[in-house]
């Protein structure tokens, strides 16, 4: 079920009305909180398997091995037996990814590279929505428990809610058991405020895909499709609008997600944090999908030493050893979180592209230089860090094209076709009209989202008048009836 889709606005507001109706019954506490858990999952069973109910017996099985590992581990009467609990935990929930995502890739690249012909051995099965976000969240329980970070629970009810959560199951943001499962083991209290501030999310959501993203997503696709007869600069604004349609879309997913986990009084991590704002590209990491960069950060990078590795007695330069460390630990997190998004040689090129930015920045020790908001305390960024986001900016756009391709060597065509003699020409549009439709609402995000820099969400208005906060909404709404695409486009990382 989509987000931006007549069912999703039929289905939300009855299981809001249920949902609250349960939690204001006249029930013990404790079976209410049972009541309203078991409808959560019956809810997010049915937004799941709205696609396929198929992929209902996947997810139900990584919920209960998932749990199951989490009693298995606290049990454990040894810290070897926990380990090799946490370990098939893991071992299983990968090998179920692997075979659903990664191993027709495999077997044909397999194929190609000795001349073999693989496809009797191709199981050609459909990719189940959301299986990388759900299967982390997973993982990341079994984990947490392992390290003492939370206790395991022995309500099933409560897990599978937090597992397959509806707002954020499909594409994120990627929830802790340490912020996600309490809440769902305490009881919640309906606050008229926080369901005020969750629509108003879910507006500004319902914008950024329905009217920037999809919008973009329409002169996108038409110039891919023929990229080798558009000009350079035409190749260049698709470049850019892909850019902005993939912030519009993903972030406007985690908007109507948060937004909506607010009606039903659950806390959503943020997942995004005005990215293209950033002065270098470490910065943009720490602001773009921000639920995966942690997770990668906190489950695979610190792991690995992080940025604070053991340095050997033996070691004649430990600077430069630690700096090397460091550096094989960035690689090694940018390639897990390229192969995360897909099983293309093209995520992993990207993924490596954006390991090499980060190079210069650990060489020089600044990869911390900017943890601070832009242009902090002033309206306007001063002219080096106006520059310096123009850079990150443009390193970003060369980035998404190889993220958008589907073959390196379309990457590598697509970026040879901006740098020649038609660099300069006027690019395509179709009217004027149609001008207006992409710039303008892309315009109005980035002035709105730079206003709010310091808030959650662009349209956290809160310090408005209340006149101001409902013209506002008013010009969203029609702007949102106005510019709807006659073919709304899927969220992009229902792929991944």
């Amino acid at each position: 079920m989509l987000f931006n889709s007549i069912e999703f606005a039929f289905f939300l507001p009855i299981v809001f009305l249920i949902y609250w109706a349960i939690g204001h019954a006249h029930t013990k506490d404790t079976l209410k909180l049972r009541l309203q858990n078991a409808f959560v999952v019956i809810a997010s069973y049915i937004f799941y398997g709205w696609w396929n109910w198929r992929f209902l017996l996947l997810i139900a099985f990584t919920s209960f091995c998932s749990w199951g590992s989490g009693l298995l581990i606290g049990r454990a009467t040894s810290q070897n037996k926990a380990k090799a609990w946490t370990a098939t935990n893991i071992v299983i929930n990968l090998a179920i990814l692997a075979i659903f995502k990664y191993y027709d890739f495999f077997v044909s690249e397999f194929g190609q590279l000795f001349g073999i012909s693989t496809d009797s051995l191709l199981l050609r099965i459909i990719l189940p929505v959301g299986i990388s976000f759900y299967t982390f969240q997973a993982l990341s329980y079994s984990i947490d428990v392992y390290c003492k970070k939370i206790e395991p629970t022995k309500d099933i009810i409560a897990f599978f809610a937090f597992i397959a959560f509806f707002p954020q199951l499909v594409a994120g943001p990627i929830e802790r058991a340490t912020n996600l499962l309490p809440q769902f083991l305490s009881n919640r209290k309906f606050s008229y405020d926080q369901g005020v501030d969750g629509m108003r999310q879910i507006l500004w959501g319902l914008f950024k895909k329905i009217v920037v993203a999809d919008n973009c997503a329409t002169y996108v696709d038409q110039v891919w499709a023929t990229y080798d007869t558009q000009t350079g600069s035409t190749l260049l604004l698709a470049a850019i609008l892909f850019s902005f349609q993939i912030y519009g879309d993903f972030s406007g997913y985690s908007d109507i997600a948060i937004g909506t986990a607010k009606l039903f009084g659950v806390k959503l991590m943020r997942n995004f944090n005005n990215p293209y704002f950033s002065r270098d590209i470490a910065e943009f990491w720490r602001r773009w999908h921000i639920s995966l960069t942690t997770w990668f950060r906190d489950y695979v990078y610190i792991p690995l030493g992080g940025s604070r590795p053991e340095i050997p007695a033996d070691v004649q330069h430990p600077d430069r050893y630690k700096k090397l460390i460091i550096i094989r630990n960035t690689f090694v997190i940018f390639l897990l979180s390229g192969f995360w998004h897909g099983a293309n040689w093209t995520f992993l090129a990207w993924g490596a592209y954006h390991a090499l930015l980060f190079f210069p920045l650990i060489l020089l020790g600044a990869n911390r230089k900017y943890t601070n908001q832009v242009a902090e305390g002033r309206l306007l960024p001063a002219w080096k860090e106006a520059i310096l986001m123009l850079i990150t900016f443009a390193l970003i756009v060369l980035g998404w094209i190889i993220f958008r391709a589907e073959t390196i060597g379309q990457a590598w065509d697509y970026i040879c076709g901006i740098c020649n003699n038609t660099l300069f020409d006027i690019p395509y549009l179709k009217n004027r009209a149609y001008y207006s439709a992409l710039f303008i609402p892309i315009i109005l995000m980035l002035v709105v989202e730079w206003i709010n820099r310091d808030y959650q969400y662009g349209f956290d208005f809160n310090s408005f008048p209340l006149i101001i906060r409902l013209l506002f909404c008013i010009i969203i709404v029609e702007l949102i009836v106005l510019l709807i695409p006659a073919t709304p486009s899927q969220f992009i990382y229902f792929q991944f």
